[in-house]
């Protein structure tokens, strides 16, 4: 009996690989252009935009908010880089671009601390907000066009190699991310402030009591979030050579089910970068499967909201049997 629950207990704390590997099985033997490496190549260039921006979501989460302001982020922060590349040089227009992610984010924490938000409800309306804004600057700034690099003046090589560069087998923004992962992970779990951070999620009088500065941590996490959500509209405009006015759309439902897929409480407190990259490459590989297997956006849009759906009630079931 013991043996038994073993089982269950390891099956259901891996469930997003089992699932992976199910998806996996099930559409190669479907369809056999599913194993070619131009296939895996296309899913490696998927992964970058959606998990920087899945990372960042992924702190805000542990901290017990959410953000949907990500999708004006990505937006703005696209078309502001590539316009910034003739201008200032590539380098300058990249260091802009994670400036600019950066500081929207910073300003989401502070107008969320200003407002005296501070539940996952109040966050929720005031981040959508600050999205339609910078959506709506994003729009303004280009005139509703999209930008493209094809027709800058000046050389855009570093983007192209963060686009489609490879070192040895592993894609250029793959290894940026491993990088910031690694760097994220080990603020979190290492330091002062990523302690903090779980801590507000779980208990935010219990952190106050504790004297932990509770409005610095939410403008800490929104910060975080910012400047992941930047990094991944770089990769974006890199691998796709345009930037667009609404280039976002979309984002945040896939950042926000891919952290809650991947392990991360919703309520807050506990939760892994680690886990939320196995949430990404669930939520890619499943729309690479179905475009694959010619199944209708439509059909492919019910999946994904069944498997948020899903993700949402295990979530549900874990803090029950917690409490």
């Amino acid at each position: 009996m013991e043996k038994t629950i073993n089982v269950k207990k390891i099956v259901l704390q891996n469930l997003v690989l089992l699932g992976i590997i199910v998806l996996c099985i099930v559409t190669a033997i479907v369809e056999p252009l599913f194993l070619t490496q131009d296939n895996f190549t296309n899913i490696l260039r998927q992964f970058g935009p959606l998990s920087f921006a899945a990372l960042g979501m992924t702190y805000v989460i542990i901290g017990g908010f959410i953000d949907l302001s990500v999708v004006g982020t990505i937006s703005l922060v696209g078309v502001v880089t590539l316009s910034l590349i003739d201008p200032i040089g590539q380098a300058g227009a990249l260091f802009c671009g994670l400036l600019l992610g950066t500081f929207l984010g910073f300003l989401n924490g502070v107008i969320l601390v200003k407002f005296g938000a501070m539940t996952q409800a109040e966050v929720l309306f005031i981040t959508y907000g600050m999205s339609s804004i910078f959506g709506a600057i994003a729009l303004i700034y280009t005139n509703s066009e999209t930008e493209h690099m094809s027709r800058l003046s000046n050389p855009y090589t570093i983007f192209t190699f963060i686009g489609n560069g490879k070192i040895g087998p592993f894609t250029a923004s793959i290894i940026l991310f491993v990088i910031a992962l690694i760097i994220i992970e080990w603020f979190y779990r290492k330091t002062l402030w990523g302690r903090q951070i779980a801590l507000m999620g779980g208990n935010k009088t219990a952190a106050t009591l504790c004297g932990y500065n509770m409005k610095k941590t939410l403008v800490l996490v929104y910060t975080i979030c910012g400047l992941f959500a930047a990094m991944g509209s770089i990769v974006l405009i890199s691998r796709v050579t345009t930037a667009s006015p609404v280039a976002g759309a979309g984002y945040e439902t896939d950042a926000i089910m891919s952290v809650v897929v991947g392990g991360t409480a919703l309520a807050g407190g506990t939760g892994s970068g680690i886990r939320t990259v196995l949430g990404v490459l669930l939520i890619i590989l499943l729309s690479n499967c179905m475009n694959m297997l010619g199944v209708s956006t439509y059909l492919q849009t019910i999946m994904k909201g069944l498997v948020l759906v899903i993700a949402i009630w295990l979530d549900n079931r874990k803090e029950q049997q917690i409490h």
